[in-house]
């Protein structure tokens, strides 16, 4: 007698019952409100929710290694749903964000699709390859690119619009060639010391942006 196995298969919404699992969707929920407030043009609120979808990505894995009796299935679908909320947090909502700031001007698109066909090409590399032998990432990892925009648009309320203009499209040009470069990154996001410096960081972030929308 054969078993179906359709009915070994668990439910799909099982799946958010899994605490790392929250914690993605809870980063992803920051994602959507950076998109949110970059369209409508409250860009030191785009900021806070960039930076804190990184924190709660970082989060995550920590939260998934310590946590025990996590299913092979667990693992495979947490693994997967990164990578799927990675490419909107890292790769649209910059885009977004720079189209947005650049008043959707045609040469802001280019832009756009650059940092967003970067992140899809690097996701795609790491999804097929994963580590390098001595486990460092190839190019630079998607996160690092909200941790820099966030502390770069620090300038915007400092300098001259239209020169911000031009270091924003730089930074996030230099961030895509990064991303698909062979330069080898550590993992940082798997060390515990290092996810406290990011909940340092975060912090910060979101109380200067947060001192600038008062």
């Amino acid at each position: 007698m054969t078993t179906d196995n359709k009915e070994l298969q668990p439910t799909i919404i099982s799946f958010v019952k899994d605490l790392p699992n929250l914690c993605s969707l809870a980063g992803l929920a920051c994602t959507i409100l950076a998109i949110y407030f970059s369209i409508l043009g409250v860009y030191y609120a785009a900021m806070i929710g960039m930076v804190w979808a990184v924190a709660f990505d970082w989060a995550d894995g920590l939260i998934a290694r310590r946590m025990k009796g996590r299913t092979g299935n667990d693992r495979a679908f947490g693994g997967q749903l990164d990578i799927v909320i990675d490419i909107v947090s890292y790769g649209v909502t910059p885009a977004i964000l720079l189209m947005s700031y650049g008043k959707f001007e045609p040469i802001f698109l280019i832009g756009a699709f650059v940092i967003l066909a970067a992140s899809a090409i690097r996701l795609s590399f790491f999804s097929t390859f994963g580590l390098s032998d001595d486990a460092k990432y190839t190019g630079l990892a998607l996160d690092n690119n909200s941790l820099i925009i966030v502390f770069v648009f620090i300038l915007e309320s400092i300098v001259d619009k239209g020169v911000f203009s031009v270091i924003f499209y730089t930074t996030v040009l230099g961030l895509a060639v990064l991303n698909v470069s062979q330069i080898k990154t550590p993992k940082f996001s798997g060390n515990p010391i290092n996810v406290y410096a990011l909940a340092t960081y975060t912090l910060v972030i979101t109380g200067i942006y947060g001192w600038k929308l008062l």
